[in-house]
C-alpha cells in the first residue's frame, strides 16, 4: 500500500505523519522546505490543492491518500474539488478526507458548507473514501479571544463537543492503518462533553492562570467589532457564524467516535490544552 499524506507541516497531518512512520511513502506540501523529517525518509513532493496538474503528478501510484482540509479561504471549495479530481484521475484507491461536524448544504458554519462540497465531490469521485467529521477544536479556543482575554460573540449559552487536535490526528492513524475496513464509513470525532462559551472561559482561566471572560454580542455587533481586522465578506461570515453555530446547539452532540476508532477517551479541554 502506497500512502500519502497531506498537511504534514500542520499540527494533524504532521501526527499522522510522524505517528505512521516509516509507513508513509509520500509527503504533499506546498513547501518542500518545511516538510517533516521521517523514518523512512518518504518522499516529497509539491503541490497545492489549486493546481491540477502538479496535484495529480504528486499523487500517481498512491493508494491511500489523507487529506487534511485546507486553509480558510475565499476559493477553498473550488481548490478542494480540484485536489479531489486530481487524485481520481491519478488513480487513488482511497481517500481519507477531515471534514466538520456540521457539513451540510445549509450548514449555520459558512465553511461547513465547503466541508459539504468537499464530501459530496468525494463521494462523486469513484475512490473509496472514510470521512472523519470534526468538531470545532477545542485547543483553538483561548485564540478566540483579544489580547485583553475577552471572547466576544453571538453564542448565548449553545454547547459545543469541541475536540481536540491530537484526538483526531490519532483517530486518522486508527482509520489509515488498516483504511479498507473503514471504507464507506463517516465518523463524527467529538470532545468528551458539551461545554458553552462562558464555561470555556472558565475552565481556560482555571487551566492557564490568566483571565478569560465572554461577552456576548448580537449578530451586527460581532460583524462590525471584526472589521477592523477585514473587509472580506466570506472571513467575517466564517468568524460571525461559528459563534451562530456553537449558539445554535447543533454542535453539542458528543460521540464516542474518538474512543472507538482509538481505545482511549477522548481528551478534556484542559488536557487539549495541555498538549
Amino acid at each position: 500500500m502506497v500512502l500519502a499524506v497531506t498537511g504534514s507541516t500542520g499540527r494533524v497531518g504532521g501526527l499522522v505523519a510522524e505517528r505512521l512512520a516509516p509507513a508513509v511513502d509520500r509527503l504533499v506540501v506546498r513547501d518542500a522546505s518545511r516538510a517533516p523529517r521521517l523514518p523512512g525518509d518518504p518522499e516529497v513532493v509539491e503541490a497545492t490543492y489549486g493546481d491540477a496538474e502538479a496535484s495529480e503528478r504528486a499523487l500517481r501510484g498512491v493508494d491511500v491518500l489523507f487529506m487534511v482540509s485546507g486553509a480558510e479561504s475565499e476559493v477553498r471549495r473550488q481548490q478542494h474539488r480540484t485536489f479531489i479530481e486530481a487524485a481520481a484521475r491519478a488513480g487513488v484507491g482511497h481517500i481519507v478526507y477531515t471534514s466538520f461536524a456540521g457539513a451540510a448544504a445549509d450548514a449555520i458554519f459558512t465553511l461547513g458548507r465547503d466541508h459539504h462540497d468537499a464530501e459530496e465531490t468525494i463521494r462523486r469521485s469513484g475512490m473509496a473514501w472514510t470521512l472523519l467529521r470534526d468538531n470545532f477544536y477545542s485547543d483553538f479556543f483561548p485564540l478566540f479571544a483579544g489580547d485583553d482575554g475577552v471572547v466576544r460573540g453571538p453564542a448565548g449559552e449553545g454547547r459545543v463537543s469541541a475536540v481536540a487536535r491530537a484526538d483526531v490526528g490519532e483517530a486518522a492513524v486508527a482509520v489509515l492503518q488498516a483504511p479498507a475496513s473503514h471504507a464507506g464509513r463517516t465518523y463524527t470525532l467529538t470532545g468528551p462533553e458539551a461545554f458553552s462559551v462562558r464555561e470555556a472561559c472558565a475552565r481556560m482561566t482555571a487551566a492557564l492562570g490568566r483571565p478569560f471572560t465572554y461577552v456576548e454580542e448580537s449578530v451586527e455587533e460581532a460583524y462590525e467589532s471584526r472589521r477592523v481586522w477585514t473587509q472580506e465578506q466570506w472571513q467575517l461570515d466564517a468568524w460571525v457564524s461559528t459563534y451562530l453555530a456553537i449558539g445554535s446547539g447543533l454542535l453539542a452532540d458528543v460521540s464516542g467516535d474518538v474512543e472507538r476508532l482509538t481505545g482511549h477517551r477522548a481528551r478534556t479541554l484542559e488536557e487539549s490544552l495541555g498538549g
